[in-house]
C-alpha cells in the first residue's frame, strides 16, 4: 500500500473536500484527484463518493480510514520518541485548544513558553471541543485543552481552570433596565444566541438551560465568540459566552451582563491526556507552565 497516497486519501476524508485537502497538503486539486484515482485503482475499490453534502466515504473508505489513523499515530509516536532525545534545542510543540481557551486564556502561557524556549516552534490549533479531542487521539496535537464535556473513553480528563458563562445583551435591550429579579421565564420569547453544536460553550450552556425546565425554541447558532458579541450588540437576541469573552466589550460599554435569578453557569476548563503517551520534553515544559499559571487545585 502506497503510504503517500494513503495520506492524501486521509486528508480528503478528514476535510470532506478535494479542494480543502489540497490546501492542507499544499498541492493542487488536480493532483489530489489524480492520486485518489490511482489509489482506488491500486486497491480495486471505490473509497470516496461526491455528493450534494461534499465528499462521503464508501464502506471501503470507512474501513480504510480507521487503519490509516492507526498507522499515522504509530508514525507520529516514532517521531515523538526521537524528538524526545533531542531535548528542547529543536522541535515543534503542537497545542490544540477549544476556541475560548485559545483566544482568551492561552496567549500569556504561549508567550512565557516562547521566551524560555525560543528554539521550539509553536503551533496553535483552535477548534471546538470535539475536534480537539479527535486531534489528540490521532496524535496531531501534543497538548489539548477544552471547555466542554468529552465522551471519548480513551482520554484522561483533568481539571485545569474554572470559567463562568454569562448572559449578554445590547445596552438598550428592554430587560437591561428592568427591576430584578429577572427569571428564566422572562427569556421565553427571546432569541438565544449560542455557539455551534460540538462547541464546549454550547454544550454547557444548553445543559444549564434544560436543567431549568426550559427548552429554548428560538436559537441562533454562531460559529465564533466574537461574532456572538457583535450580533448581540447589534440588538439580536441574548447571547451566552464566557465572562472572558465579554470582558472587553463590557468595559467599553458595548454590552451588558444580564443576571438571571438562580442560574449561575460555571464550568471547568480541562486538559486531555492519552494514557499511553509519554510527553516529550517540550510538552512536559509546557505542562509545567500550565500548572504554574492556572493551578488545578
Amino acid at each position: 500500500m502506497n503510504l503517500h497516497l494513503l495520506r492524501i486519501f486521509s486528508a480528503v476524508a478528514q476535510n470532506r473536500s478535494f479542494s480543502r485537502a489540497a490546501d492542507a497538503l499544499h498541492i493542487s486539486q488536480p493532483a489530489v484527484s489524480k492520486s485518489i484515482r490511482e489509489f482506488e485503482a491500486q486497491l480495486g475499490l471505490s473509497l470516496l463518493e461526491r455528493g450534494p453534502r461534499g465528499v462521503q466515504l464508501t464502506e471501503a473508505g470507512r474501513l480504510l480510514i480507521k487503519h490509516a489513523r492507526d498507522l499515522f499515530a504509530a508514525e507520529q509516536s516514532a517521531h515523538e520518541s526521537l524528538a524526545a532525545l533531542r531535548g528542547l534545542q529543536q522541535g515543534t510543540l503542537r497545542v490544540g485548544a477549544s476556541t475560548t481557551i485559545a483566544t482568551y486564556f492561552l496567549p500569556p502561557v504561549l508567550g512565557d513558553f516562547y521566551r524560555v524556549h525560543p528554539a521550539i516552534e509553536l503551533r496553535l490549533t483552535s477548534a471546538n471541543t470535539s475536534m480537539i479531542a479527535d486531534l489528540l487521539m490521532s496524535r496531531e496535537v501534543d497538548v489539548a485543552l477544552v471547555e466542554g464535556p468529552v465522551e471519548a473513553v480513551d482520554v484522561i480528563v483533568k481539571p485545569w481552570h474554572e470559567d463562568e458563562l454569562v448572559f449578554i445583551t445590547a445596552v438598550n435591550h428592554p430587560l437591561v433596565g428592568r427591576k430584578p429579579p429577572i427569571r428564566v421565564s422572562d427569556l421565553a420569547d427571546e432569541i438565544i444566541v449560542l455557539r455551534e453544536q460540538g462547541s464546549g460553550t454550547r454544550d454547557v450552556a444548553w445543559d444549564a438551560l434544560l436543567a431549568t425546565g426550559w427548552d429554548p425554541q428560538r436559537i441562533l447558532e454562531v460559529s465564533s465568540n466574537e461574532a456572538i458579541t457583535r450580533v448581540v450588540a447589534a440588538g439580536v437576541g441574548i447571547g451566552i459566552v464566557s465572562s472572558a469573552v465579554a470582558a472587553d466589550h463590557l468595559a467599553l460599554g458595548r454590552l451588558k451582563v444580564l443576571p438571571i435569578e438562580g442560574l449561575a453557569i460555571r464550568r471547568p476548563l480541562t486538559r486531555l491526556f492519552l494514557p499511553d503517551r509519554q510527553p516529550s520534553p517540550a510538552t512536559a515544559a509546557f505542562n509545567s507552565l500550565l500548572d504554574k499559571g492556572f493551578p488545578s487545585s
